[in-house]
């Protein structure tokens, strides 16, 4: 897939419709799942809190319920994220996005980041709820995103993820592609964070991105409109 030949009902599909707010209300998230449903998007990003709420508004729908996990600081214990995951899937969830613990992966610890990325994608994987990996790419060397990416490999989760948005950067087209590279068609890569126009979300794609998660879908829908004509 690339930017010059999607049409826009797979683009459509690739948007992680988001609202991931600290003071998002019962309305706003009303907004979003209609918005999701009217434009057939792949899911709506939220935390696991109104994981319920938005399933029930999304009922009969082809949207998804995405929770994101240990959001945004990754900093809770792997039986912490494991419990979160199981609560969101019992409540609804048909996908998940949890944090690594970035402390333990500058640590040296890649058993911790294995064990914790093995325990989280076996409770969805026994669920049949898609997992993705949530790097926090900012904060990581080209060599940590790299080692990061092989350990997925071993354990393959559905997607691996740039960028929770809530840090001091988000998603790089770079990034994509050394994700991208590492685990080629295995493992799906999602881009997040600072992706608010089409352009943006043009050279994502092209680098090899499969999910876009934005809080400006409808714009960025837009812009691919108007220039499409």
């Amino acid at each position: 897939m690339n930017s010059q030949t999607i049409t826009r009902e797979q683009l459509c599909r690739l948007f992680d419709h988001t609202n991931l707010k600290t003071f998002a209300d019962q309305k706003m998230f009303e907004t979003l799942c209609r918005e999701a449903a009217d434009n057939h998007f792949a899911m709506v990003a939220i935390n696991s809190a109104p994981v319920y709420l938005c399933k029930k508004l999304l009922a009969g729908t082809d949207v998804h319920v995405g929770a994101a996990i240990s959001f945004p600081l990754g900093q809770t214990t792997i039986e912490t994220k494991v419990f979160e995951t199981q609560n969101a899937i019992q409540n609804g969830a048909d996908e998940i996005d949890y944090v690594i613990n970035v402390g333990e992966l500058k640590n040296g610890n890649t058993d911790y980041i294995r064990r914790e990325m093995r325990a989280i994608v076996e409770v969805c994987r026994r669920h049949k709820v898609l997992s993705k990996v949530i790097f926090e790419i900012c904060y990581l060397t080209q060599d940590e995103i790299r080692t990061v990416a092989e350990i997925a490999l071993e354990i393959k989760p559905d997607f691996i993820k740039t960028s929770t948005g809530f840090g001091t950067g988000g998603a790089t087209v770079e990034a994509v592609r050394l994700m991208k590279s590492v685990v080629g068609n295995q493992i799906k890569v999602k881009a997040a964070g600072g992706i608010r126009d089409w352009p943006t979300c043009a050279a994502m794609i092209d680098a090899g991105a499969e999910r876009i998660g934005t809080s400006n879908s409808l714009k960025i829908l837009q812009e691919f409109d108007a220039e499409r004509g």
